[in-house]
């Protein structure tokens, strides 16, 4: 392998110490102030997600805002699910005439407040009824489907680097689909995917652990555009790649545009 290869396959780690910088400190003085946080991991892993979040979440937007632009703007309509909303970015790209009420599905609500004040910048709030902000995973569809009244309540599902990181992602997907998304309804996602070349795929595989240990549980190598194939019953599927994007990235992205059969 050349060295310009190899440094591209260990460039994630400017990415990882700047993660540790941000949010680590940050942490520990938490840890300090409530020594009870040890017994409680997941939202310890919150805390520090949060301030990674914080510090990476605008760059990722920006960087990936015109694949954003061109799967959710013209598409996304209704009643939209944004799964894993973090602070509310994709909020930007709704087309406000076509969507009636956005629901941020965001298991961390250390970033509840940043959505709301995304929202509210662009005319959505909670006493208005057209935004919902949820608690729960993307795997707990009873919980997203309650609060909105019920079965296939949803008329728009928009994915952006979130199901790297779901539980169980190919059940979390079906779910999402038979029991969320309304016939006819839109599965639209820009995602990192596990690249179909196999010297590639094993770095991603390398990676992985530790990277979803920093990272909120984000995973290189999974397959996502695949899977949500895989679900089947679709009327209308389109997948394509990042304009200009390098197959031999290790984080390789896919987006999608999948019609559910009426």
């Amino acid at each position: 392998m050349s060295l310009p290869r190899l440094l591209q396959r260990f460039s994630l780690l400017v990415d990882l110490s700047y993660a540790f910088k941000v949010a680590f400190l940050p942490t520990i003085k938490r840890i300090f102030h409530e020594p009870s946080l040890l017994l409680h991991p997941r939202t310890l892993s919150y805390i520090f997600m949060s301030h990674v979040w914080s510090f990476f979440g605008p760059c990722v937007d920006e960087n990936s805002a015109a694949e954003k632009a061109k799967v959710i703007t013209p598409y996304a309509q209704g009643v939209v699910l944004d799964v894993g909303a973090g602070h509310g970015h994709n909020i930007k790209y709704l087309d406000r005439a076509r969507v009636t009420k956005y629901v941020a599905l965001e298991p961390n609500v250390l970033m509840h407040p940043n959505i709301r004040r995304t929202a509210d910048a662009a005319g959505l709030n909670e006493a208005d009824g057209n935004l919902v902000i949820l608690a729960c995973g993307a795997e707990d569809t009873t919980s997203i489907m309650t609060p909105l009244g019920g079965y296939q309540p949803v008329d728009t599902v928009v994915s952006t680097l979130t199901l790297c990181s779901v539980p169980e992602p190919q059940r979390t997907i079906k779910s999402l689909v038979s029991d969320v998304l309304k016939p006819g309804g839109e599965l639209l996602f820009f995602e990192h995917v596990q690249n179909s070349r196999p010297h590639i795929a094993r770095w991603q595989r390398f990676w992985s652990p530790l990277w979803s240990r920093t990272f909120g549980g984000c995973r290189l190598d999974r397959p996502t555009h695949v899977w949500v194939q895989e679900v089947g019953g679709w009327e209308k599927e389109e997948v394509w790649a990042s304009d200009g994007e390098s197959e031999e990235h290790l984080f390789l992205h896919r987006s999608g545009r999948f019609v559910k059969s009426a």
